[in-house]
């Protein structure tokens, strides 16, 4: 079962960013659900380096327009955006000396994070965007 189902109130009218704050979703629920089912510990591994790379370059994408643009939000977004990439290091970290195994609470913690980031922050710079051409 999905821990974030997509849909348009995730939009910030942006295909592009849109697409990959799908992929992000997806991958969320994938390592929700290998948790869930009790997969080992290198899936679980796997599913989680694919999402930190994946973030990395979707905040890359996003910051790429910020500074092409000339957001005005720039410093404070771009300051959420390490505190998320250093908590979910910190996470993987933990989880490699096995000190931390995946939990709801770290499950909570991303799901919680990435909707109120895309449904709160990102949303603001989807007008300003489309503003400037970008769709």
């Amino acid at each position: 079962m999905a821990l974030i189902q997509w849909d348009s109130s995730f939009s910030v009218n942006v295909r592009e960013l849109d697409d990959q704050h799908g992929a992000l979703i997806k991958l969320i629920n994938e390592l929700h659900d290998a948790m869930q089912a009790g997969k080992a510990k290198d899936l679980l591994n796997k599913i989680i380096v694919e999402l930190v790379n994946y973030t990395v370059n979707h905040f890359s994408t996003e910051e790429k327009y910020f500074a092409q643009f000339g957001y005005t939000e720039t410093e404070t977004h771009i300051a959420e955006h390490k505190k998320f990439i250093d908590e979910v290091a910190s996470f993987k970290k933990e989880f490699d000396e096995g000190r931390l195994g995946l939990s709801i609470k770290v499950m909570n913690f991303l799901s919680d994070w990435l909707r109120n980031h895309i449904k709160g922050t990102d949303k603001k710079y989807g007008p300003f965007f489309n503003m400037k051409g970008l769709t």
